[in-house]
């Protein structure tokens, strides 16, 4: 009866801090809370890569994919240089596709887990960035296959034509161009709500992001450089957007803050 009043008092005193010590969990915990979390992940992309893998939907994936090549070149065919390279480049379309299809789902079981190392009153965050974290994740890939990649493709096709080179190129080597970038620019979407995240948590504050800009910016163009084909024009399509959406960040986080210290 004593230690049930003594629990009281101190959660009415202080309720978020009792609240995450009632909570916290042991090593063992988490990586118990890991492996459950990768296992349903890995589950949800399993099924949606099988899902891509019947033709009925590949065909339609794969018009998706072929988009950039049949816009800038659609009289250029793809070639194939082994007897295994189409069978390869299925299954890695079915692949990104998978990932791509099931993105709402592993980001949730990401985020979960995430926010069972938390207090409680931050995880209310987390169920916020999870339905973002994959929109954002499809607006980026889209945004290369869409936006980025036919640009991509124009420039490398009138350069080879400069140096009086004859476009032939392979099915694996344009499949793996164009969904290695795809995910790069998918994760490279997820700038803005890590920000917000980072800040809202208070792990980090806004004055200190607009501190690091030219540290950040420094930061982005070593993991354009490296994320990218060695291009100077892949490096700044990637380098720009990631810029723009770390400002993007801290824009969110200011207007949160301003509007979280706004007298109601």
């Amino acid at each position: 009866m004593v230690d049930t009043q003594k629990k009281e008092t101190k959660a009415k005193a202080n309720p978020k801090k009792y609240d995450s010590l009632e909570n916290t969990m042991s090593l063992g915990d988490h990586l118990e809370e890991l492996r459950m979390r990768l296992f349903f992940a890995l589950g949800g992309l399993l099924s949606a890569v099988v899902i891509c893998l019947i033709p009925f939907f590949f065909k339609y994936i794969q018009t998706f994919i072929y988009y950039p090549h049949n816009k800038v070149m659609p009289e250029l065919t793809l070639i194939v240089l082994a007897p295994a390279d189409p069978f390869i480049v299925y299954m890695k379309i079915a692949t990104i596709a998978g990932l791509i299809l099931s993105s709402p789902w592993v980001f949730y079981q990401l985020w979960m887990f995430v926010a069972a190392g938390l207090y409680p009153h931050e995880r209310k965050y987390v169920h916020l960035a999870v339905p973002f974290s994959a929109v954002l994740f499809i607006t980026g890939a889209l945004f290369f296959l869409y936006i980025v990649a036919p640009i991509s493709l124009r420039f490398f096709l009138h350069f080879g034509t400069f140096i009086d080179v004859t476009p032939s190129w392979t099915l694996q080597k344009y499949i793996s161009f164009i969904t290695m970038l795809m995910l790069v620019f998918g994760i490279g979407f997820q700038t803005p709500i890590a920000i917000f995240f980072l800040n809202r948590t208070g792990l980090v504050s806004i004055e200190a992001l607009r501190r690091s800009r030219k540290y950040v910016l420094l930061l982005i163009v070593i993991l354009a450089a490296i994320a990218t084909p060695p291009d100077v024009f892949s490096q700044i399509t990637l380098a720009i957007p990631l810029y723009l959406l770390f400002e993007l960040g801290i824009l969110i986080s200011n207007i949160a803050r301003r509007k979280k210290n706004t007298p109601q």
